[in-house]
């Protein structure tokens, strides 16, 4: 009977530690904006920056970001990329595949010289959507 008091003293214990280490980033964003490949495979315009208010979170246990759409795009990380940082940006960027399995890179970009402002590009071969975010 001690033996099982024991291990389920340790196994509660084990949970709680790993909880409080959790590394889970949440956002929300304010706005987005789409640009897209045309036919002859040149970069178009940006779209108008639409307003929307959606969930963005970024779970590094779990290796995926979610962005809490109308439908929800679920992108599970292969591989983090080195911290990039110049005179204007700071970048933090992931190697994904989609809901789908389309490859694509996830880009969190801080704005240094624009108040800090917080960017998320999703980069696909042919389109870039980039959403204004800000930490919840």
């Amino acid at each position: 009977m001690n033996i099982l008091r024991n291990y389920i003293l340790i196994l509660f214990l084990g949970l709680c530690f790993q909880q409080s280490y959790s590394q889970s980033y949440r956002f929300k964003t304010s706005g987005f904006s789409v640009l897209e490949k045309n036919e002859r495979g040149k970069w178009g315009e940006w779209s108008n920056l639409d307003l929307v208010n959606l969930s963005v979170i970024l779970d590094t246990d779990k290796h995926r970001i979610v962005v809490y759409s109308q439908e929800i795009q679920l992108f599970n990380i292969i591989e983090y990329i080195e911290r990039e940082e110049n005179d204007t940006d700071i970048v933090y960027s992931f190697l994904c595949k989609d809901n789908n399995g389309t490859d694509c890179k996830i880009s969190i970009i801080t704005r240094k010289k624009q108040d800090y402002r917080k960017q998320l590009y999703i980069n696909y071969d042919n389109q870039i959507v980039v959403y204004n975010i800000f930490t919840v």
